[in-house]
């Protein structure tokens, strides 16, 4: 989902003195041994490696995002393997140095300051192997991630420091031997499969590698609070303002409006690093945001903000994506239907209403969706009631 292109070692077609100054003053990747033919990529920009690869230079101050497939070499088709990513935050001058592992297929950064030194003092030889970074793709990355902090990245990618596009899974249990999976009640597999159930339980259940999973914001499967009444739970089940404020209490008590960042956050992780999860959990708060009329009176800058975040995700998916996967169900144009229908109500500001109404214009003329179509009208609202709630 990023502009490609090779990375030219030679320079870019800068002024020498601005040049001069970003190579001075900006942060430099030194990223050594990765083998010809990787796709790399540094934010919005993703490079297929020459054989003189040596890093990055004059990458500007901030948070930014790294991600790399590595190529099998021995196959006839030179098979390009599962993106990895790592959110870097860089400061000015500041030389960061990874090593290419062969065995893992992967980067390992190095944290010995020494080393880092050495690099710092050899910039001026190995300029003639690193490529610039794209500041073409810049404006386009800052307007993806203006509401990310380095904070935030930090606490919501996993453990491991690694944003991987497949999950990195083991068994739940060790089952090494037959008597293992007696002593867990579960079918023996040196007797044939009498049928697809069998075969099906006989696999060992799997769960995610600790370390390696993203820690989203849960949010909340129950849209009410305890011992609401049957109407009480209808009104929080169209008005989902009380998730969200749970949500915003437990994870940005402080800075509502970084909840902002998690959806930056989760847009970049699936729209450049290709992970499915954090499509589903864009969705999720996507909706989670659209969805609370009473949040939307009573929070106006976040829901400005969000305007903003959204104009610059949806300029940048590719039109085919919309076809298919986000427009399926009808996902963005009844969300968002949701969103305008109460940005237009009584009590929200003047300023939100008019900006949603300015956006809404915008979004149907650039993707000629109908937002005054009658999506489901007449469809009922199936609301869950408590146990100890009972309906005459």
């Amino acid at each position: 989902m990023t502009e490609r292109g090779r990375l030219d070692m030679a320079g870019t077609d800068m002024d020498p003195e601005v040049a001069r100054g970003l190579f001075e003053e900006g942060a430099t990747l030194v990223l050594l041994g990765v083998p010809e033919g990787t796709e790399l990529g540094l934010d919005y920009k993703t490079w297929t490696l020459g054989p003189r690869f040596r890093g990055v230079k004059m990458i500007p101050p901030g948070l930014h995002f790294l991600h790399y497939c590595s190529t099998n070499s021995n196959e006839a088709c030179g098979e390009i393997g599962p993106k990895t990513g790592r959110f870097l935050s860089l400061k000015p001058r500041e030389v960061l140095v990874a090593h290419w592992n062969q065995s893992e297929d992967d980067l390992e950064f190095t944290r010995d300051p020494e080393e880092a030194e050495r690099m710092r003092a050899n910039l001026r030889e190995l300029d003639g192997y690193l490529g610039p970074y794209p500041y073409d793709t810049l404006r386009k990355w800052v307007s993806l991630t203006d509401r990310l902090s380095q904070e935030v990245a930090i606490a919501l990618q996993p453990l491991s420091g690694r944003v991987c596009a497949f999950s990195d899974v083991v068994p739940e249990l060790k089952l090494t031997h037959t008597k293992d999976r007696e002593e867990q009640n579960l079918p023996r597999n040196d007797r044939e499969c009498r049928s697809m159930k069998e075969g099906l339980d006989r696999l060992p259940r799997m769960k995610l590698r600790e370390g390696t999973e993203l820690r989203f914001s849960n949010i909340p499967e129950q849209a009410y609070p305890p011992g609401s009444t049957p109407a009480q739970i209808t009104q929080h089940s169209m008005d989902w303002s009380y998730a969200l404020n749970c949500v915003l209490e437990s994870h940005y008590k402080e800075q509502p409006l970084s909840i902002l960042g998690e959806l930056q956050f989760a847009f970049v992780c699936f729209l450049i690093g290709n992970v499915y999860e954090a499509f589903e959990h864009w969705k999720s708060l996507l909706a989670l945001l659209c969805r609370s009329e009473e949040a939307m009176k009573e929070r106006k800058d976040l829901y400005l903000g969000l305007i903003a975040v959204l104009y610059h995700q949806l300029g940048e998916i590719p039109p085919d994506f919309f076809v298919d996967i986000v427009s399926q169900n009808n996902f963005l144009t009844s969300t968002l239907q949701d969103f305008f229908q109460f940005a237009s109500s009584p009590g929200v500001d003047s300023t939100l209403r008019k900006r949603a109404e300015k956006f809404k214009v915008h979004l149907t003329k650039k993707f000629r969706w109908d937002f005054d179509a009658d999506l489901d009208e007449c469809a009922p609202v199936v609301v869950e009631l408590p146990e100890a709630v009972t309906v005459d």
